[in-house]
């Protein structure tokens, strides 16, 4: 009987973490941890790919890239339903088209620039997300990134998410104009977190943003970003850039 509840337990909350996440908009991140000393070879190929895909039109896929400091490069495709990790690769596609050997060759060479890659979904959380104009992936002008990811225990999913509320209220109570972008951890991701995703022109401009900031909130933003603070588990930042040289959008 005990194993019985623990059974009906576990699928009620996976239940409601699948119907929270598809009252979300999903995104499948495919991640390459790069070798530093390979960026320019990996990148080359990348190039590669992303001609053929051009070149056929493939219109079953679409992404957009961002590039960390440390040479994380993440690509980022909008995923309408789970049922979709299902579905044959746009690789399949360029191997119909061009031939095994040759797609083949072209992720070997890939396969050479590093020795990590992760799959995994994030949801972007439009109830903590602050941009008053409307919500966009990329905005004109603002390729620099920082993203900010908030770990969180189990045990204060709860109390996080009020705080991160409460951020925004602030926000929008003083009519910050630096915008951001809030995203929840999902299936595949390592722990539990809310990622910020803040966009500028490049570094110096995101400085005066966070210095406009700290003189717009003053003590009060302090109180309430240390009351966040306080319930994480850790906190990291990583500066990054959006590469629409490496994305794609089919016609």
């Amino acid at each position: 009987m005990k194993t019985i509840k623990s059974f009906l337990v576990i699928l009620i909350l996976l239940v409601l973490v699948t119907s929270d996440s598809f009252a979300q908009n999903m995104y499948r991140i495919h991640e390459d941890v790069v070798k530093p000393s390979h960026i320019m070879e990996y990148e080359a190929v990348v190039n590669e790919m992303l001609a053929l895909v051009k070149k056929h039109n493939i219109q079953d896929t679409n992404w957009i890239t961002s590039s960390t400091i440390n040479s994380h490069y993440l690509f980022i495709s909008p995923l309408k339903n789970m049922a979709e990790l299902d579905k044959p690769s746009f690789i399949s596609e360029l191997v119909e088209k061009e031939g095994s050997e040759k797609i083949m060759a072209l992720f070997n060479r890939m396969d050479k620039c590093y020795d990590t890659e992760l799959d995994y979904i994030i949801s972007l959380d439009e109830e903590l997300t602050y941009m008053p104009g409307g919500i966009s992936q990329t905005i004109e002008g603002e390729n620099f990134r920082e993203f900010h990811y908030i770990y969180l225990a189990p045990e204060n999913r709860a109390v996080v998410k009020e705080k991160m509320k409460a951020i925004k209220a602030l926000y929008e109570s003083k009519n910050s104009k630096t915008y951001y972008r809030v995203y929840k951890s999902g299936f595949g991701t390592d722990g539990e977190f809310y990622m910020v995703a803040i966009a500028a022109k490049d570094a110096e401009d995101m400085a005066a943003k966070g210095k406009a900031n700290q003189e717009l909130f003053g003590e009060e933003g302090q109180n309430v970003m240390w009351e966040m603070y306080s319930n994480v588990l850790k906190y990291e930042k990583m500066e990054a850039e959006m590469r629409p040289d490496l994305a794609y959008s089919p016609k």
